[in-house]
């Protein structure tokens, strides 16, 4: 069944899909519809529903600068909250009417002969908008590792993004496997739990202190009443976020202050020798995303708790056989494993100009010019595309950055009575070598394996400087950068 239009189609009802949505109304734009492949809104945040699951940059920064929270009740907003504020703005700017719930996009192919794009959902139904935005983001595909035997395992295995809440943890025997941002949150909760937790892992995380504390009402009472306090106190979050950075970004050498913070976080929380030996890192700070807890280190120092650093040789009907030889019995695996990243994007079905795919333009890896155009795919715009993530501050900002690029480039397209516009191949890729340059001599290339990098080694995942550096030059589109047809 195919359908005429909208004019529009936006892919993902997350901070992007829904910001990119409200910035279209207010533009006057009313011609499009959000596909979204669950039941609700919220994207990852509507996926993860962990124990502990909450934002780890603070809360004033996690939302849109035009709607700011003045409500948020702690420094860093549990999901529930994350979600009702994403709610209310839906509803606020009314854009839940424009949502197709249960519409999960298989493909998009670009038609030559009448421009337009045709967006095949799964029940195959077909759109054909002018233009597409993309806003699927990066953390909604999860990520398992190739383990000998996993499907033999007897007992109940499932990954955080994909919470089973039916099954009880209380006086189970549970691995962990994974030791990143969602691990770190939710092992505090099932040691609490298991009457035995085992956690598996690879590689330790660099981890500082959560400044997490309650926001009274009193201060949220000034927040919402008195003008300007909330956006003061945002402003003062941004330049301190910014300045975290710096070590990034400019010379990991300066990042030796953090450094001396997440060491000392450990002396503090741990008195084992032992223990200590195997969280402390052996690489630069910032080189993998610098994680935040007040309760991870002492949950692992918990005498129920194990923390396991030899890799798994193998997985059996009830147990996991590490490298050394040890077998761990085990009722339940949960994978603290992370998502596809940079596989999210290259597994898209998209053809453009003259039956090209996606995945032959990115043979030689993922880019886009300033994150959000590609050559070759005319009108199609991507939200949090490759090098817009971040590892010191909000991605709601970049987000924001990139919806303004995007309508910038719909102006310019009604400006000129345009049908099409693409960036430059020459634009595009002068902006990528120049972008790359500046990665090899980031923290990202000190040496560690992390979700930034694709299988190649290139980061294709941070953007490599300060993110006002990304508003000033990207927030407008560059005429001479594109190609526009009639």
């Amino acid at each position: 069944m195919s359908e005429r239009g909208p004019a529009i189609v936006i892919i993902g009802s997350g901070f992007a899909g829904l910001g990119m949505a409200i910035r279209l109304r207010q533009a006057g734009f009313h011609d499009f519809v959000i596909l979204e492949k669950s039941g609700s809104l919220g994207g990852t945040w509507y996926d993860n529903t962990y124990p502990g699951c909450a934002c780890d940059v603070p809360s004033h920064m996690y939302s849109f600068s035009f709607e700011l929270n003045p409500g948020w009740t702690r420094m860093f907003a549990p999901q529930p909250e994350i979600r009702a504020y994403m709610e209310r703005t839906a509803d606020k700017y009314r854009v839940r009417e424009h949502i197709r719930f249960g519409a999960a996009v298989d493909s998009m192919d670009y038609d030559d002969a009448a421009e337009r794009w045709n967006v095949t959902l799964a029940d195959g139904t077909v759109l054909t908008p002018k233009a597409i935005v993309s806003g699927i983001g990066a953390l909604h595909v999860p990520s398992f590792p190739d383990l000998p035997g996993l499907q033999k395992f007897r007992g109940t295995a499932f990954h955080s993004a994909e919470w089973d809440h039916s099954y009880d943890l209380t006086g189970k025997r549970v691995a962990v496997i994974g030791t990143g941002a969602s691990a770190i949150q939710f092992v505090p909760k099932v040691a609490k739990q298991a009457a035995e937790l085992v956690v598996f892992q690879r590689t330790p995380p660099w981890v500082q202190p959560k400044p997490d504390a309650p926001i009274s009402a009193r201060l949220r009472r000034t927040f919402a009443m008195v003008p300007g306090a909330a956006r003061a106190f945002r402003a003062g979050l941004y330049w301190a976020l910014e300045a975290r950075a710096v070590g990034f970004t400019i010379d990991p050498r300066l990042s030796g202050p953090q450094e001396r913070v997440a060491l000392r976080h450990i002396e503090r929380q741990i008195d084992d020798p032992e223990l200590r030996a195997k969280v402390t890192p052996d690489y630069t700070i910032g080189c993998k995303r610098i994680l935040l807890s007040s309760d991870y280190y002492p949950a692992l120092a918990r005498p129920n708790v194990e923390l396991e650093t030899s890799g798994i040789a193998e997985v059996r009907e009830h147990s996991i056989v590490t490298e050394d030889g040890r077998e761990h019995e085990v009722d339940c695996v949960i994978f603290g494993t992370g998502f596809k990243v940079t596989g999210a994007l290259t597994d898209l079905r998209v053809t453009g100009r003259n039956g090209v795919k996606l995945q032959e333009v990115w043979a030689n890896g993922i880019e886009a010019h300033r994150g959000t155009t590609i050559p070759g795919m005319p009108n199609f715009f991507m939200l949090l595309g490759p090098n817009t993530g971040l590892g010191h501050t909000s991605v709601v900002f970049m987000i924001e950055v990139q919806i303004r690029h995007v309508l910038s480039c719909l102006r310019l397209m009604s400006e000129r009575g345009a049908g099409m516009i693409e960036p430059k191949p020459e634009a595009s890729r002068r902006y990528n070598d120049r972008l790359q340059r500046r990665l090899r001599r980031s923290v990202w290339n000190e040496g560690c394996d992390s979700w930034y990098l694709d299988d190649q080694g290139v980061n294709r995942t941070i953007w490599p400087g300060h993110t006002f550096e990304f508003w000033a030059a990207s927030r407008r589109a560059k005429p001479k950068e594109f190609t526009f047809t009639p």
